[in-house]
C-alpha cells in the first residue's frame, strides 16, 4: 500500500499539468459565452484522460515502445486518408460526431516514447514532420521541433538536432500556406482574451505556464521524455498565439487533453 502512495503522489504534478489549464480554460469559456458543451466537453476528456495519468503504464518491451511510436506517426497520416479537408488543410480524424486533430493527439506521447529509443528517435520525428508539412501544420511541426530541441537538450544526440532544424525550416514553409479562419475558444484563445477579459487570460496564461513547468520538471517521467514533451506543449501554445491554430488545453478541443493525457500516463514501471 505504502509504495502505491508512493507511486500515485508521484503523478499528481502530471494531473495538475493537465488539470490547470483545463480549467482555467473552461472558466474563460463559462464567463466568455461559448457554447456550454464546449466546457463539459473538456471536462470530461479531463476525466477520461486523468484516468490514465494517474494508472497508466508505458510498455516494458523496446520493441513495444517502437511499435506504438510507429503507430502514432502512421496516425499523424491518416487525415490525409480519411480527411475532412478544408481549403486543401488535412488536419483531423473523424471519430464518430467529433473530429480530431491528430498532431495534439498524437505527438506529445510521440515525444515521450522516442526519448527512450535512441536508435529510431530522429527517423521518428522527421516522418512525424514529413506528415505535418503534407497537412499542413505549422502548429504540429513547432511542437515536433520543440519536443526534438527539447530531447536534443539532454541527450545531445546530433541527428535529433538535425531533424529540429529540418523541423524548424518546414514549419516556417507550413505557416506561410496552412492558415484557416480563427475559431472562437478554439483557436488563439490566450489572444482573444486579452481582448475581452484581461483577468482570465493572466489565469490562462499563468495555468498554461505552470504545466509547461510541471512537465518539464515535476512530471514522473525520465528527464529526456519531460523535455521533449513539453517542448511540444511550448510549440503547440507560441503558434496558437502568433496565427490561427487551436490553443492546447485551455481551448475547446479534446485532443490535447486526451493527447497529454496519454503522454503523462506512459510512465516506465521502475518509476516510483
Amino acid at each position: 500500500m505504502a509504495g502505491q502512495v508512493r507511486t500515485g503522489t508521484a503523478r499528481l504534478p502530471g494531473l495538475a499539468a493537465l488539470a490547470l489549464p483545463v480549467l482555467a480554460g473552461a472558466a474563460f469559456m463559462a464567463v466568455g459565452g461559448a457554447p456550454s458543451g464546449y466546457a463539459a466537453g473538456n471536462l470530461a476528456a479531463l476525466v477520461a484522460a486523468g484516468l490514465w495519468v494517474m494508472f497508466g503504464r508505458q510498455p516494458r518491451s523496446i520493441f513495444l515502445v517502437r511499435s506504438l511510436a510507429i503507430v502514432l506517426v502512421a496516425m499523424l497520416f491518416l487525415p490525409l486518408v480519411t480527411g475532412p479537408q478544408l481549403n486543401g488543410i488535412a488536419r483531423w480524424v473523424p471519430i464518430g460526431a467529433f473530429n480530431i486533430h491528430a498532431g495534439m493527439l498524437c505527438v506529445p506521447a510521440l515525444c515521450v516514447l522516442t526519448s527512450r529509443d535512441q536508435a529510431y528517435a530522429a527517423p521518428l520525428l522527421l516522418a512525424a514532420l514529413l506528415a505535418a508539412l503534407l497537412q499542413p501544420d505549422a502548429a504540429t511541426g513547432l511542437a515536433l521541433v520543440f519536443g526534438a530541441a527539447g530531447l536534443h537538450h539532454v541527450t545531445r544526440d546530433w541527428r535529433v538536432g538535425v531533424a529540429a532544424i529540418a523541423g524548424f525550416v518546414a514549419t516556417l514553409v507550413m505557416a506561410t500556406r496552412g492558415e484557416l479562419p480563427a475559431q472562437p475558444f478554439v483557436e488563439r484563445v490566450l489572444v482573444e482574451a486579452l481582448s475581452t477579459n484581461l483577468p482570465l487570460a493572466l489565469m490562462m496564461a499563468a495555468a498554461l505556464l505552470a504545466g509547461f513547468l510541471l512537465i518539464l520538471f515535476a512530471a514522473p517521467l525520465a528527464r529526456s521524455a519531460r523535455f521533449a514533451c513539453a517542448g511540444s506543449l511550448g510549440g503547440f501554445v507560441v503558434m496558437s498565439i502568433v496565427s490561427n491554430y487551436p490553443t492546447p488545453l485551455a481551448g475547446f478541443g479534446v485532443s490535447a487533453i486526451l493527447g497529454y493525457g496519454f503522454a503523462l500516463g506512459l510512465v516506465k514501471r521502475d518509476n516510483r
